[in-house]
C-alpha cells in the first residue's frame, strides 16, 4: 500500500493563498492516479481535483476550477494544491487519495487530512 503526508494547511484570510503537500511513500510505482477531496463540518466529503500519474490530465471541481491547481512531481512522489483567491466556503479539511493498480484492480489510500481555514 501507500502511505500519506499530507502538510500546508492554516488558516488564511479570504483572497489569500495556499499549498498544499502530499508525499507518498511504499507502493509508488502503480500509482494510476490522485485526488484531492475536502470535508467541511457537518457536510460530505466533496471532489476537489484529480491528477493522472502519467500524461497532463487534470480535473476540477466547477467550485474550484481557475482558483486551484493541482500539479505533481513524479520525482518526489508528491501531489500539490496551490489554493489561490481563497474563500470562506472553502474551509475544510482537505485529504488526498492516492490510486494505485492492483492484481486485483485498484486500491486508495487516504492521508490524515490538513485542515484550512478562510477567514472573511
Amino acid at each position: 500500500q501507500v502511505q500519506l503526508v499530507e502538510s500546508g494547511g492554516g488558516l488564511v484570510q479570504a483572497g489569500g493563498s495556499l499549498r498544499l503537500s502530499c508525499a507518498a511513500s511504499g507502493r509508488t510505482s502503480s500509482t494510476l492516479h490522485v485526488d484531492w477531496f475536502r470535508q467541511a463540518p457537518g457536510k460530505e466529503r466533496d471532489f476537489v481535483a484529480r491528477i493522472s500519474w502519467s500524461g497532463i490530465g487534470t480535473y476540477y471541481a466547477d467550485s474550484v476550477k481557475s482558483r486551484f491547481s493541482i500539479s505533481r512531481d513524479n520525482a518526489k512522489n508528491t501531489v500539490y494544491l496551490q489554493l489561490n483567491n481563497l474563500k470562506p466556503e472553502d474551509t475544510a479539511i482537505y485529504y488526498c487519495a492516492w490510486n494505485i493498480g492492483t492484481a486485483a484492480g485498484t486500491a486508495e489510500n487516504w492521508g490524515q487530512g490538513t485542515q484550512v481555514t478562510v477567514s472573511s
